[in-house]
């Protein structure tokens, strides 16, 4: 019997977006195990963060019990509103408790950026004012130089539940529209908005790469598997996981 390869991955409570894109792009073979972390649609600000983060030992501990073999952190505010540091203690208190790999996903996009030797950059979200400044200020601190942060007002204004129910279509004409025409990419922020489905379509309309904040972190969890046969269609980074061609028959001879 194939044992299947089981990704962990954490998300706040009201996210419906970051388990459904894996799904998207998991290979056959590959299982995603949901932990909810604590949050409501009205909370904002750092304390909120706080609030959920201090969840993230005990889901650790909920997610080994399913013996995953990597845990994901699906938060991209959670990940980057201490500042750079605190990602790094976050993925070693899940991999202490987990026992498996941790992934998360901020400094996945910053990694996911510099695959494409991206410097100056735009950002989209749907987020508030607070959320906006800390993004601005973490990637900054991580050498990006930041054209513009521009949220998307309807999603903004939706709460936290509601940034999961804004459609692709309109991410695809705001974070079109607000790409900056310096820019060497494009990062969509929050992995609780369906930039992942407009990935496609957002690199065809500004001829840059796009990154978004699941992508980057399915991409880093991959890598941290092995997994090299994701579902094409989502995007530059994905697609550059791909397995190397079986050797043909005169390669295999000439060895």
């Amino acid at each position: 019997m194939t044992v299947r390869t089981r990704i962990g991955v954490m998300v706040p409570s009201t996210n419906t977006t970051c388990e459904a894109d894996f799904g998207l792009v998991a290979p056959q073979g590959v299982t995603v195990h949901g932990q909810r972390l604590w949050i409501t649609n009205e909370a904002e600000g750092p304390d909120s963060m706080d609030r959920m983060n201090s969840e993230i030992e005990t889901g650790a501990r909920y997610l080994a019990t399913a013996s995953v073999d990597v845990v994901a952190y699906g938060c991209t505010t959670g990940s980057f509103y201490k500042g750079p540091g605190w990602d790094e203690e976050m993925t070693e208190l899940i991999e202490r408790t987990a026992g498996v790999p941790a992934v998360a996903t901020s400094p996945s996009v910053v990694k996911a950026l510099r695959f494409f030797g991206a410097t100056r950059i735009s950002i989209a979200s749907p987020y508030p004012a607070w959320n906006n400044k800390r993004l601005r200020a973490y990637m900054e601190v991580q050498g990006f130089e930041v054209l513009n942060v521009e949220a998307e007002p309807w999603a903004a204004a939706a709460g936290n539940q509601g940034i999961n129910d804004q459609d692709p279509e309109a991410i695809i004409e705001f974070a079109s529209r607000i790409c900056h025409p310096d820019a060497e990419a494009l990062f969509c922020s929050c992995t609780a908005w369906r930039a992942l489905e407009a990935v496609d379509e957002l690199e065809r309309r500004t001829g840059r790469p796009v990154v978004t904040s699941n992508q980057a972190t399915i991409w880093a969890t991959f890598q941290r598997l092995g997994i090299a046969r994701p579902e094409r269609g989502y995007g530059r980074l994905l697609d550059s996981l791909v397995a190397p061609s079986p050797k043909s028959d005169e390669e295999i001879g000439a060895v």
